[in-house]
């Protein structure tokens, strides 16, 4: 290589939008850009630190372990969008029905997704084929992959950032998008704070086998330990996520399998039939945490990144998928009317979208964890003839149905 090719090579390169971090989020948002790229012409990177298995072409090896995200029918209907829906409804599970309850108590709510003349409320699909589908979308697309890399400096330019990546290339964005989840650490070593409320609780998750058919029904009961949540998966397994009080669930790791599932049995209940089998199991702290800064002149903040939530509704991925669409319809308006894409125009437009979804959404979730987490017997009366109530006014429960499927905002 003679010295007028290397310093080309070391010549950082200019790109319209560097995605950091190719997980959901990141892929979703590369997707989705797809007709802006092939319109507009424009250049995006994606820079993902974890090393990705050849799994694109590598047969599909189903998983009982598998972790699955909830997938709300709005975020089905985005995905349809970018024509991928139907490769990943080859491995989803229709969520037909949600049924909320109160451990101890009679009332009871049922949200039914031929209420709303729709096929299913939502669905359960594993996040290896989320991930499988998003990826072999984008090697279709013309934009440049960093993977494995990580971004080691950034600075800030005139007209962006300039991205300095572990793989000895160098990137000047005019717009830098964070979405490498909440735990990257480069959030704030760029100075972006974030308010943190703990809820003192840990998730358990696990897959467990069900003694009957669950037939499409999600369950969330409410239990004086935590909320219980169980999620339809492919056959008579269903997706657990067991709230613990910090500290309790230790014991329950520990337990074998046939202790472990009387235990659930017993704070569960017999609704939707025995546990007959639990796979490997893992447990997380739970936090309100939001980022104090969404967006900054030529920087965008999406997903855990931006917003980390209670799992008792089922709705961060959801949320960030909303997050996604409005970045991509705030980009295509300046696009249109000639305007840099990192702009504050631009960036002031997206927020705009974000503010009132994003209060809602995290207002909603944090207010039933609260809510059901008190121990107080005039309460959880209270509680009990509000779920009875719910389930018997029709509109109000119908309202809730579009909201949960991410019909309404």
């Amino acid at each position: 290589m003679n010295s007028a090719e290397a310093q080309r090579r070391n010549e950082p390169r200019n790109v319209d939008i560097a995605i950091v971090g190719g997980g959901l989020v990141g892929a979703s948002l590369a997707c989705a850009l797809a007709p802006l790229i092939e319109r507009h012409g424009l250049r995006v990177a994606v820079i993902e630190a974890a090393p990705m298995l050849d799994a694109v072409s590598a047969p599909w090896q189903p998983s009982f372990d598998a972790r699955s995200s909830a997938i709300a029918q709005g975020s089905a209907q985005r995905f349809r969008d970018m024509g991928l829906w139907p490769a990943m409804a080859e491995q989803a599970a229709s969520i037909s029905r949600i049924h909320v309850s109160e451990r101890g108590r009679l009332g009871v709510t049922r949200l039914l997704a031929e209420e709303l003349g729709q096929t299913a409320l939502g669905y359960v699909v594993p996040n290896a084929w989320m991930g499988r589908v998003l990826h072999h979308r984008l090697a279709e697309l013309p934009l440049a992959w960093h993977c494995p890399a990580s971004v080691e400096r950034i600075e800030p330019e005139s007209e962006g950032y300039r991205l300095t990546l572990s793989d000895d290339s160098e990137l000047v964005a005019g717009l830098t998008v964070l979405a490498d989840g909440g735990r990257s650490g480069l959030k704030e070593r760029m100075g972006i704070g974030s308010d943190e409320v703990p809820y003192d609780q840990v998730a358990l998750i696990a897959n467990v086998e069900m003694s009957q058919p669950h037939g499409g029904t999600a369950y969330e009961r409410f239990t004086r330990e935590g909320p219980i949540a169980l999620l339809p998966l492919p056959g008579q397994q269903m997706a657990l996520i067991w709230t613990h009080e910090a500290g309790r669930e230790g014991p329950r790791l520990a337990l074998g399998e046939g202790d472990f599932l009387a235990e659930l049995q017993r704070a569960f209940g017999d609704r939707a039939g025995r546990f007959r089998r639990v796979g490997s199991r893992h447990a997380y702290p739970l936090s309100l945490v939001t980022a104090r800064e969404a967006i900054r002149p030529g920087l965008a903040v999406l997903g855990n990144a931006a917003h980390s939530l209670h799992p008792v509704a089922g709705q961060g991925f959801n949320l960030a998928l909303r997050g996604v669409t409005d970045l991509v319809a705030a980009l295509e308006l300046a696009l249109d009317n000639g305007e840099a894409v990192g702009g504050m125009l631009t960036l002031r437009d997206f927020e705009a979208r974000r503010i009132v979804d994003r209060h809602n959404v995290v207002r909603f979730s944090d207010g039933l964890v609260r809510l059901f987490g008190i121990d107080n017997t005039p309460l959880s009366h209270l509680r009990a003839a509000g779920l009875v109530g719910l389930n018997l006014v029709g509109p109000l429960r119908r309202g809730l149905a579009r909201r949960a499927m991410g019909l309404e905002r």
